[in-house]
């Protein structure tokens, strides 16, 4: 999907700044994401990227500036690193991914309603055979799968995802990388999603939001002028050229 500039904004920051008890950790902040954007969050461990995605969720509060909505509410998807109910309930993948469709789902009162969705949600991101297997039981690869079908059934469309490759081999993550864009193009969505690996945020990224508050500094722009800044450049040395 081509975004153009006439396009409403799904999301934007406006001169925001983020940080803890009214102590701002970063310079201001001003992005606006569209629709069909892929967006790339970096920065070192620490360096404020976890404190802006949950300000942008309202998650927390600004410490000024704002977070603007203009097009009004946006049906929005957070996937975090891990659930936590990984090892500790046996959930199939079809209920984890009815979770984002049944009000008042809960383990005790599993999911219900119409399957239909779920399944479909599942068989757009190729995983239609994992329907009834349990969730524990999957690779790191099929797991994220299911979740980002979950994230489409529930309607989506931006998608705030915080490594969601962290702990695949490299074949896995080019998999669920590639998984995430056709369904950005297919689909119109906005992904913003952090990742530590530049090579792969290089690939898909179109633009790049860097972050590091040892240096006081906020870089935003397409991801070649970012990679390009001498002071992207003199946080990630040769890796930057990668």
């Amino acid at each position: 999907m081509t975004t153009t500039t006439t396009d409403p904004p799904l999301l934007r920051c406006e001169a925001l700044r983020v940080g803890y008890g009214g102590q701002a950790i970063l310079p201001a902040i001003d992005l606006t994401i569209h629709a069909g954007e892929f967006w790339a969050v970096i920065g070192r461990n620490g360096s404020g990227k976890s404190t802006w995605f949950k300000t942008a969720l309202g998650l927390m509060p600004p410490v000024s500036g704002r977070v603007r909505w203009p097009s009004g509410e946006v049906p929005l998807s957070y996937l975090g690193q891990r659930l936590s109910f990984d090892d500790l309930y046996p959930v199939t993948a079809l209920q984890v991914v009815a979770m984002a469709r049944g009000r008042g789902w809960s383990f005790l009162r599993p999911f219900s309603g119409d399957s239909a969705p779920a399944r479909e949600a599942l068989a757009a991101v190729d995983a239609a055979a994992l329907a009834g297997r349990t969730f524990r039981s999957l690779s790191e690869g099929q797991k994220q799968r299911v979740l980002i079908a979950r994230m489409l059934a529930g309607g989506a469309k931006i998608a705030f995802l915080d490594e969601p490759t962290a702990a695949m081999d490299a074949v896995a993550e080019l998999e669920v990388m590639m998984l995430i864009d056709r369904l950005r193009r297919e689909r119109g969505m906005a992904v913003v999603i952090v990742s530590h690996h530049l090579g792969v945020t290089r690939r898909f990224a179109e633009r790049v939001l860097f972050v590091d508050d040892d240096s006081d500094t906020v870089i935003t722009g397409t991801t070649d002028e970012v990679f390009a800044h001498p002071t992207f450049a003199a946080r990630y040395g040769e890796h930057a050229r990668a």
